[in-house]
């Protein structure tokens, strides 16, 4: 017998607790299916400085658990397991997990949220939050008067490196070819800034470091790779943002759920709604422009107050 709820909240992150608060703080039934990254992707960042309400700064593990608890307290629960099948053609919807349970919904809110993708060099993972970062705007201000590497050749590259160059002393943009996927407004932008120069036809081979006193780990350079002869070379840096685009992971709604060619599911008008009738997206999921803890939560807000409103709907 399948366990029903009356939510069910696919992913955890700010998108997905804040879904949850909300929705339980309405009475609703809510589970949350946490899957393999609860916390989703604030798991793996340090030090949060801006969200609203944390003077200091807050780690980014003790956020989500801090957000998770005031979940819990008015309900919702979750459970550790993700859900690798959903049945969304007819109500109530179907989930199975990886543990072969099924559950039954009236509603489903999606936050399964979207990944950076990285080069896979070695070290990239073990320094990943101690000098390498996926995100600018999140961890940028950690690095004033420091050298930094941007690595890519779109326009979100061009943009990460104009952004930096607010902090660092210079910013090095790491492209393996020579050409540019970015549009060439955004080339021009970068190569007209004083504090940008370029390295061409060269990738990073491995992301080296050293662990401190303290424990905490710090890089202090990069052995890079030229692409045409094969040569390698060890360069000093600060820090790596990688910018070579985000993937949703929302491979799970393929073929059901209307979503944009790299996989962000679409939503109706300045709602939650999908194409779906009681299924909602909140988050990165669906978010391929702002992609911040603060707006993640307030996407999750809405799609439960979007859930709760419909749900009511249907007596």
């Amino acid at each position: 017998m399948a366990e029903h709820h009356q939510i069910c909240i696919i992913g955890s992150g700010p998108a997905g607790f804040t879904a949850a608060l909300y929705a339980s703080r309405a009475r609703l039934n809510v589970v949350v299916f946490e899957g393999h990254q609860p916390g989703g992707q604030l798991t793996i960042t340090t030090e949060v400085e801006n969200y609203p309400g944390f003077e200091h700064g807050i780690m980014g593990p003790e956020m989500m658990d801090v957000f998770r608890k005031q979940a819990h307290r008015f309900g919702a629960t979750s459970i550790y397991e993700s859900v690798v099948s959903v049945d969304l053609s007819k109500r109530p919807f179907t989930l199975k997990t990886d543990r072969n349970k099924e559950f039954t919904a009236d509603s489903v809110i999606i936050s399964t949220g979207a990944a950076a993708k990285l080069l896979g060099a070695k070290g990239e993972q073990e320094y990943m939050g101690y000098g390498v970062s996926a995100c600018a705007t999140c961890d940028g201000f950690f690095f004033k008067n420091q050298h930094v590497y941007v690595v890519g050749g779109g326009d979100t590259a061009m943009e990460e490196a104009n952004y930096l160059t607010r902090f660092a002393s210079k910013v090095t943009i790491i492209h393996r070819r020579e050409e540019f996927r970015a549009s060439k407004i955004m080339l021009e932008r970068a190569k007209k800034n004083e504090k940008i120069e370029f390295v061409l036809n060269t990738t990073i081979d491995e992301y080296l470091g050293e662990i401190l006193e303290s424990g905490a780990k710090k890089l202090h350079s990069l052995r890079i790779l030229n692409t045409k002869n094969n040569e390698t070379s060890v360069v000093p840096a600060d820090g790596v943002f990688v910018a070579i685009g985000h993937k949703p992971n929302t491979d799970l709604f393929k073929d059901v759920l209307i979503m944009d060619e790299t996989g962000y599911i679409q939503t109706i008008g300045k709602t939650s709604y999908t194409n779906i009738d009681g299924v909602f997206a909140c988050g990165d999921a669906q978010d391929s422009v702002y992609r911040q803890a603060i707006t993640a939560a307030g996407s999750g807000c809405m799609a439960a107050i979007d859930a709760e409103r419909w749900l009511e709907l249907q007596h």
